[in-house]
């Protein structure tokens, strides 16, 4: 399963986003993850799958979070 390992890889990987143009980069990347695993995942009923999808989910809030910034107040 490439797809799993690609999911694992990023998961494990650091995430500091310097660049705006990286941050839109990781959140499109985790977001295509997300949907694939999904695809994956109402075929097999997997467990393990759910909860890689919710940590994923869970990293790309953070990303997104950072992208949109501080609201003005």
């Amino acid at each position: 399963m490439e797809l799993i390992e690609k999911a694992i890889e990023f998961e494990n990987r650091k995430h500091v986003y310097k660049s705006t143009n990286e941050k839109i980069v990781a959140s499109r990347e985790v977001k295509t993850l997300i949907l694939e695993l999904n695809e994956i995942y109402k075929e097999n009923k997997d467990s393990e799958i759910m909860e890689m999808m919710k940590r994923l989910t869970v990293i790309k809030k953070k990303v997104e979070k950072r992208l949109k910034g501080r609201p003005d107040a």
